[in-house]
């Protein structure tokens, strides 16, 4: 049974100050800096679909929701991250726990040892891990502090870490194996995903180009033979089935978004 649960509703910043991993805060200079580069990319779009400017500054509107979209790929790319780190950090506490150290020792040792791949002090996993460290010091359970990590990150392999490193403690079970047993079962799926990435990126590629063909035959067919199209750009038919055509555009992108993201 678990013992932490996925968070359905909208995430917010934390009261004590501790990070979230379902939650960012983009600051308003990200969001201004997104928005302009949204609506930059919009307004250029719209004008090879409709050649007018007015038309072209209505789709800019759509740009205010590309901070969310960016928000949320941050979240992810943060979460992978994160969970590549947390690899990291049980193959150095599974080699401490291996020489003969308690865990609360062992967790110290990692510290140092995690250093040395991870010198920025920013990084996510070294903030974690200085702040599992403090509460050992301050008389926190380690399996507190992992369950704190684990229901603030929402990733599952910490969550099931958590839930049986928890159960060991209890039990008297064999953390050494356990962590090395954990340690493995990431690093296999991160090697997993690395495959599919590579034998998938040649579609990924095809699916860029054919995001671009349509975008490129209208400025060449603009550019070649404009009496041909200019029907399409100077009537309300033609400016009705650009609209269609562009949420066409827009609807078979998600889709290849969700087919190309293979979760493992």
């Amino acid at each position: 049974m678990k013992l932490f649960k996925k968070n359905t509703e909208t995430p917010q910043p934390r009261e004590d100050g501790l990070t979230d991993y379902d939650y960012y805060f983009m600051t308003r200079n990200e969001k201004i800096m997104y928005i302009l580069m949204a609506a930059a990319a919009l307004f250029v779009v719209g004008y090879i679909f409709y050649h007018n400017v007015i038309l072209s500054a209505l789709l800019m509107l759509l740009a205010f929701k590309f901070p969310d979209i960016r928000t949320k790929q941050i979240i992810a790319k943060r979460k992978r991250d994160l969970t590549a780190q947390f690899k990291d950090m049980l193959y150095a506490l599974s080699s401490s726990l291996s020489a003969g150290r308690s865990v609360e020792s062992g967790l110290k040792e990692a510290l140092n040892d995690m250093k040395i791949i991870y010198p920025d002090d920013s990084t996510d996993i070294m903030r974690e891990l200085e702040y599992i460290v403090r509460g050992i010091e301050m008389n926190e359970t380690v399996e507190n502090m992992f369950g704190q990590f684990a229901e603030r990150a929402h990733i599952e392999d910490i969550e099931n870490f958590a839930d049986i490193f928890r159960t060991c403690k209890r039990t008297g079970g064999d953390l050494v194996q356990v962590i090395k047993s954990t340690s493995q079962t990431i690093g296999d799926k991160i090697e997993i995903k690395q495959e599919i990435d590579t034998l998938i990126s040649g579609k990924k590629f095809e699916f860029k180009i054919l995001m671009i063909m349509p975008i490129a035959l209208i400025v060449l067919l603009s550019a070649t033979a404009y009496d041909y199209m200019q029907p399409v750009f100077e009537t309300f038919i033609g400016h009705a089935v650009m609209t269609a055509t562009i949420a066409l555009f827009g609807v078979a992108y998600f889709i290849g978004q969700k087919i190309m993201d293979i979760r493992v």
